[in-house]
């Protein structure tokens, strides 16, 4: 059963955006900072952005800075990712899973599928 659910992806041209949704269970979610992961075909997983329990402190990776922004709503257990002026290099399938930041990075504090979901997709035209 996954932990966690990502939905909210789809196909926009080059400048538009979608704001992508996360529910996460209790266990999963509860306490913990939570970031939004990218993988596109043939390159390495990316930390995208992250936020604190909280929610008083967020990351972003420097290719998204000023464009993306992190959310999350504790009471409803949801974690969303609000992407504009999107590019074509922003396509990726997107996950949300617990994080931490080390040294200004963000990683997963969990390996890739254990309480990951199966990701939404993220298509951006030209």
């Amino acid at each position: 059963q996954a932990q966690v659910v990502e939905s909210g992806g789809g196909l926009v041209q080059a400048g538009g955006s979608l704001r992508l949704s996360c529910t996460a269970s209790e266990s999963t979610f509860d306490g913990y900072a939570m970031g939004w992961f990218r993988q596109a075909p043939g390159k390495e997983r990316e930390g995208v952005s992250c936020i604190t329990s909280s929610g008083d402190t967020t990351w972003y990776a420097d290719s998204v800075k000023g464009r993306f922004t992190i959310s999350r709503d504790n009471g409803k257990r949801m974690l969303y990712l609000q992407m504009d002026s999107l590019k074509p290099e922003d396509t990726a399938m997107y996950y949300c899973a617990t994080a931490v930041v080390v040294a200004g990075l963000i990683f997963p504090s969990s390996t890739f599928g254990e309480n990951w979901g199966q990701g939404t997709q993220v298509t951006v035209s030209s």
